[in-house]
């Protein structure tokens, strides 16, 4: 990485390192090195631990009432995959990634915007600590956070889909009926999103309200918003279901 390069991803990280070659790294992929040691793989897996300690420490700052189960689903989507990779492309990482030759001139995954994402965090904090970490991540995350805390997820999930859609610009979410079983008086109804030409997770719903929301939370573990066990955690405490996976088919 040559010095203009170096100090124009330094403005936008915030930090100017004292050892060059912790960044260098950190935006050296697997596929260019010969040993996998020598990429920003393991620097990738410390990054992921940093960042997860900042979210929570900021979240549980910042909501002294919050519930366990209500700060992990926060934190579930704010250190998501589609998270990182949306901050990576806003300090423009994925200009600065060291590609091998048959991962240049394509269209990356969204993955290796995430890892560089978290590789960089690494290479702060082994460059000058957990507090030089936090100072660089904060502003990054606080909006998220607070996104997350103020969509109402946990009871609306359809709302928080259709947010973070538009994130992605994947258009409106809809809701297409796919099947219904049961008396008048007591149908169960199966439901799926639909959204940018494709067709998400379906789920059974009580309802066709409760079917939609469970359908919205499939969708939202699809994309990468929030874990699975976040998910089946929400869908719990808004006294939807048991679990997610007990309703998708």
């Amino acid at each position: 990485m040559d010095e203009t390069a170096r100090a124009l991803l330094e403005s936008r990280i915030g930090h100017r390192f004292r050892d060059p070659t912790l960044l260098h790294r950190a935006m050296m992929h697997a596929s260019l090195v010969e040993a996998r040691v020598d990429s920003n793989e393991r620097m990738e897996f410390l990054g992921d631990a940093v960042l997860g300690l900042v979210v929570c420490e900021r979240i549980y700052l910042q909501h002294p009432t919050m519930l366990e189960g209500e700060m992990t689903k926060i934190k579930s989507m704010v250190v998501s995959r589609q998270s990182c990779a949306e901050i990576a492309k806003s300090l423009g990482l994925p200009k600065h990634l060291k590609l091998g030759k048959g991962m240049q001139g394509t269209d990356q995954p969204a993955s290796l915007a995430a890892a560089a994402f978290e590789a960089i965090i690494s290479a702060v904090y082994q460059d000058a600590g957990f507090e030089a970490c936090r100072a660089m991540l904060l502003p990054l995350v606080d909006p998220l956070i607070q996104r997350a805390a103020g969509s109402n997820h946990q009871q609306n999930f359809k709302s928080f889909l259709q947010q973070h859609a538009q994130s992605l610009g994947l258009g409106l979410p809809g809701y297409p009926v796919l099947d219904e079983k049961g008396p008048d008086h007591s149908k169960c109804f199966k439901v799926c999103v639909e959204m940018g030409g494709k067709r998400y997770p379906e789920a059974w719903g009580q309802s066709k309200k409760k079917a939609e929301q469970l359908a919205a939370l499939a969708a939202l573990v699809d994309l990468g918003a929030m874990t699975k066990e976040a998910a089946d955690e929400a869908a719990k405490q808004a006294g939807l279901t048991n679990g997610v996976e007990h309703l998708a088919t």
